[in-house]
């Protein structure tokens, strides 16, 4: 009967200690960031990176299984489009990509497991590890998706499906440059089971500046910059931002477009599969 014992507790420690599909994928995925990190930037290299991504989309779809939204090309591709570590773009939410022509509309499907591992990824940058707060958060939107900055300016209370346990939806505005101005992106995140989905559209509503908050701009633009600051004058736009966006979210509800832009992030819900 010891052989029995053992045998069985052989069985527990393999158990325990065998690694989850997502930790198979990141395994694979950091060598590969590893390898081409070091690797010289030519067009061998650059193939042989197709080559990795392709495989990693493959992984990604049997770890996600078979996901359809509505309205987007049935072939998702991985969300991951770069394996150089400081490449513009590195570091995505892992995940399966969809995306509309000219990329307007943007979807990535992903697991509560890839979720928090990414979270944690982006700890140093402000991310927060928090899920409910990492979906209000700009660092969320703008280190998922695409390769320029996010600046939230409300959120739109939408109707969270039954069926999920987390429905948020925010209005705001990308850009490379400056993200101040009429916000007009909507990105929705939904949470259903070990599924995580999210869906960005551009040029999805049309907005307008809120005087008075135009004018709290203006005030905070207009301080003196702390000349002790080496960062004095981006550290004042900063301040004013968030000074703008605070105000622009408390006074969104009273602006005629509101119920539009409500109604439009209903809508992406609705592209999802929730039943």
């Amino acid at each position: 009967m010891k052989w029995l014992s053992l045998l069985c507790l052989l069985t527990c420690v393999t158990s325990a200690n065998a690694a989850s599909p997502e930790q198979r994928y990141l395994e694979l995925r950091d060598r590969y960031i590893a390898k081409f990190t070091k690797a010289p930037e030519n067009e061998e290299t650059y193939k042989q990176q197709d080559a990795a991504l392709k495989e990693l989309t493959g992984v990604l779809r049997s770890l996600v299984g078979p996901v359809t939204i509505k309205g987007l090309p049935a072939d998702p591709q991985s969300n991951v489009d770069t394996l150089y570590k400081g490449d513009s773009g590195f570091g995505h939410l892992d995940g399966l990509a969809f995306s509309s022509k000219a990329d307007k509309t943007e979807a990535v499907v992903t697991t509560m497991a890839l979720l928090k591992h990414w979270l944690g990824e982006h700890r140093a940058d402000g991310m927060p590890q928090d899920i409910s707060a990492a979906f209000k958060s700009d660092q969320f939107y703008y280190a998922a998706i695409q390769d320029s900055a996010f600046a939230k300016y409300a959120e739109l209370p939408i109707a969270k499906p039954a069926s999920a346990s987390v429905a948020v939806a925010v209005l705001g505005l990308r850009g490379n440059g400056d993200i101040k101005g009429p916000p007009s992106e909507i990105d929705v995140v939904a949470i259903q089971g070990d599924k995580v989905y999210f869906v960005a559209v551009r040029d999805a509503v049309k907005t307008a500046e809120i005087p008075a908050c135009e004018q709290v701009w203006k005030q905070m633009m207009a301080k003196p910059i702390n000349k002790k600051d080496p960062r004095g004058d981006m550290t004042r736009e900063d301040q004013a931002m968030t000074a703008l966006t605070q105000c622009f979210a408390k006074a969104a509800p009273s602006q005629s477009w509101f119920v539009t832009a409500v109604k439009k992030a209903q809508s992406q819900i609705d592209l999802l599969p929730l039943r």
